[in-house]
């Protein structure tokens, strides 16, 4: 996706320049896992966001998250970047660009780097939450064939890279009942991700997310939306895998606010703010669900770096239930942010 300069029409009031850093999807490499871009943004999605920052009033430019970034951000002005990149190597991936844009003194939406580092390693963060009493299910790191038979989890157990999001890595047939399975599934990881693989004991129930936005005492937790599952998609289980997810017409239907006790949307509800905030997360996130079938909420994981694909991402597909339109949701997230900065957002 080629880079635009700066918009330059009169129609901008002087207000703040917001720069798109972002990462596009470029066509996997050769001998690459199928789902190796899946956490990578398309033109499409970019242009939205770029669209409905322009409807607020904004002059835009859009940045790639690749090497050229420093460079260009240290020839291009913006006053704030509008961070939507993954990253590009590592577990440690989804840091790289804000702490490049701290370095060069750049305020940017949404969390820092620390917050996004903890994040995206599922069993750090997992290790993180249960000391505030949020409950999640029992798991190991598996970081070679060596630690499989030190594993002592009930099956059935549900296999994923440990540092990956958007169902990366989670094929439809990902839930293994006995040992035997359970190997198969770890080699086949390590294998084809070359990274550590969470094993956790899977919870056969109803899937939930639920979304944040803002910061503080004007921040705001949408209702639980459920994913609905039409049909199961292997072995007899119901996961919101990467399959699923490129097929989710098929598969699934969205409910929100999802019926629920109010108890029980209480506690979904308030454990994902306090993963928010014992992360340090700011200006938006978007927290997973499973509920077992006595009723007993788990907390799966949490994107700090939520996906904004309209019309596909879960967290613009919950907002647009609660009444929060696709344009107004993106607007949201950078008067947020500008908010916390001490900024001035523009004013139509």
């Amino acid at each position: 996706m080629e880079q635009s300069m700066e918009d330059q029409s009169d129609d901008y009031p002087g207000g703040p320049v917001v720069g798109i850093v972002y990462n596009a999807k470029h066509g996997a490499e050769k001998g690459a896992a199928p789902d190796a871009e899946a956490e990578y943004d398309s033109p499409a999605t970019v242009a939205a966001i770029q669209e409905a920052l322009k409807a607020g009033g904004y002059r835009t430019v859009l940045l790639e998250g690749d090497g050229t970034l420093a460079g260009n951000l240290q020839k291009t002005h913006i006053d704030i970047a509008f961070n939507i990149s993954e990253g590009l190597r590592s577990r440690g991936r989804e840091a790289e660009i804000p702490a490049l844009l701290n370095l060069l003194g750049i305020p940017f939406t949404g969390s820092d780097e620390t917050a996004l580092c903890i994040a995206l390693d599922k069993a750090l963060t997992k290790r993180l939450v249960a000391t505030y009493g949020i409950r999640t299910p029992a798991y190991a790191v598996v970081e070679s064939e060596r630690d499989i038979d030190a594993l002592r989890l009930r099956f059935p157990v549900i296999v994923k890279p440990n540092a990956e999001g958007s169902s990366k890595g989670i094929p439809d047939a990902c839930v293994a009942s006995d040992e035997k399975g359970l190997r198969a599934l770890l080699r086949r990881g390590l294998s084809l991700y070359g990274e550590p693989m969470l094993a956790e004991e899977y919870i056969s129930g109803r899937e939930f997310t639920v979304g944040i936005l803002g910061n503080g005492a004007g921040v705001r937790v949408f209702p639980p939306m459920e994913i609905v599952f039409r049909r199961d998609t292997a072995e007899h289980c119901r996961v919101y895998s990467y399959g699923v997810k490129q097929n989710y017409r098929d598969y699934v239907g969205y409910e929100c606010p999802a019926k629920l006790p109010p108890e029980s949307e209480k506690a979904m509800k308030d454990m994902a703010l306090g993963a928010f905030r014992a992360l340090g997360c700011r200006d938006f996130a978007r927290v997973d669900f499973r509920m077992a079938e006595d009723g007993a909420v788990y907390f799966i994981e949490i994107n700090p770096l939520p996906g904004l694909a309209p019309g596909y991402s879960d967290y613009p597909m919950l907002a647009a239930f609660c009444g929060v339109p696709y344009e107004k949701l993106v607007l949201s997230v950078l008067d947020s942010a500008l908010s916390r900065l001490g900024m001035e957002a523009v004013r139509q």
